[in-house]
């Protein structure tokens, strides 16, 4: 017997470190090739390690949220054959001692924290639970109608092979994430769906979520924002009537490979229209260097809540796209986002940015500032207000835009235009499509 060593593995692009978000085995597991032996986190994507051998795991060198640097070992096995530690192996034999007591005695400490790589998915196959480990499904979903339940292709996998629905099982992992040991507690009935309870109860429990994978990079982004960017935000109401009545006849008429307009496409071309008046708003700003660098090309960021958390895709040049163009690249990054297949291009490379918080969101917010951008577009629910005409009160739909600003480079008179322009944009719509 030998022992094989698996290193965090290095695919390029500058990418020197990886978190380790969830493992999918544990020490004294047997493995096949190409299972998936751990889920790690490289910026904000979440990428699967695959086994290149068979064997026995018999040391994990890291715990979920650890930081492992690019060619650090991270799993050893027990495999037939000499292996690929070789040093290990001879001292092994000198000692008389036996590997896997000589590997405890010298497992590396864990390495500093830090992100990494992207290598292909690989299937995992894992022993399908036998019918009598299942416990009947009959004690009603675990979460809302709609969410869907986060879970690693390992775990999807195990399900679907065992006949289980996620959604009847609940998720112990960070964000609600349900793990190997969230299915082997719903085999052996000891998990326990929540339901309508009889009485008032009090709960006593206390949970320990560590922050980790995408949920530690947005608290990093946002620790970075708030304490290195001094903000300005100015909040506009907007009418947005007449915008609307355009909206819902160019939905009515549109052709077929046409996508449904919503808003947001209507906001990019205003923003487009905004920024070529004021490119110093389209800018990244390197503090560091005291360079404030100002595009031509405006990549939009667009804020979107994923299951796993918020993320950033960016609609490249859409100063190119019109309304439509940019409704149909608005799609295509939101079902990839939420899918998680977004790549780190299409997650990065933005020069200002949108928010919203759709119906949800509130009468006004305070956007920060996507890190090193320098300003942020935030928008708000709609509603029908009554509005003075001059004459009478008539019903308007009315929204606000909250928008900030970096004010170490952005002035507020500079702001200040910058929100009326986009105003008097969306409340004139055919302005949007006016060239020159």
């Amino acid at each position: 017997m030998g022992e094989y060593v698996i290193k965090l593995p290095d695919v390029g692009e500058g990418v020197a470190e990886a978190e380790i978000v969830e493992w999918e085995v544990s020490v004294g597991d047997v493995v096949q090739e190409d299972a998936v032996l751990a889920a790690v986190m490289t910026d904000k994507a979440t990428v699967e390690i695959p086994s290149p051998v068979d064997g026995r795991i018999i040391w994990l060198g890291a715990e979920p949220g650890d930081v492992m640097s690019v060619g650090a070992p991270i799993i050893k096995l027990e495999v037939d054959g000499e292996g690929n530690n070789t040093e290990a192996s001879r001292s092994a034999i000198q000692t008389g001692e036996p590997e896997t007591e000589k590997l405890e005695k010298n497992a590396p400490e864990k390495q500093e924290q830090s992100f990494i790589v992207e290598p292909p998915k690989a299937k995992v196959e894992i022993e399908k639970p036998s019918g009598s480990k299942l416990r009947k499904q009959s004690v009603g979903p675990v979460r809302a109608e709609g969410e869907k339940p986060v879970a690693s292709p390992a775990v999807r996998k195990r399900a679907q092979d065992g006949g289980v629905d996620l959604r009847q099982v609940a998720g112990t992992g960070p964000a609600g994430r349900i793990t190997h040991e969230d299915l082997d507690a719903y085999f052996d009935g000891s998990s326990v769906a929540i339901g309508p309870k009889g009485g008032l109860v009090p709960n006593t429990s206390v949970s320990e979520v560590r922050v980790v994978g995408l949920r530690r990079k947005i608290a990093e982004k946002m620790s970075i924002s708030k304490s290195r960017i001094p903000h300005i935000t100015i909040v506009e109401e907007v009418d947005m009537t007449a915008l609307e009545e355009l909206r819902a006849t160019l939905n009515k008429n549109r052709a077929e490979d046409h996508p449904k307009l919503t808003l947001l496409p209507f906001l990019m071309r205003a923003l487009v229209k905004a920024v070529a008046e004021q490119p110093n708003l389209n800018a990244i700003f390197d503090d560091e260097a005291g360079v404030v660098h100002q595009y031509g090309g405006v990549h939009i960021g667009m804020a979107a809540q994923t299951p796993n958390g918020l993320v950033v895709p960016v609609i490249k040049h859409a100063e190119a796209r019109d309304v439509w163009g940019c409704a149909a690249e608005v799609n295509r990054l939101a079902a990839a986002s939420k899918a998680g297949a977004a790549t780190r291009e299409e997650l990065s490379g933005s020069t200002i940015t949108i928010t919203s918080l759709g119906p949800l969101g509130a009468i006004a917010t305070t956007p920060v500032i996507n890190h090193p951008e320098v300003a942020i577009l935030g928008v708000n629910k709609m509603a029908v207000r009554p509005m003075w005409d001059g004459t009478d009160f008539v019903p308007r739909k009315m929204m606000n835009i909250s928008s900030s600003f970096d004010h170490r480079v952005i002035d507020g008179w500079d702001a200040a235009v910058f929100v009326q322009r986009i105003k008097s944009l969306l409340e004139t719509p055919a302005m949007i499509f006016m060239e020159g």
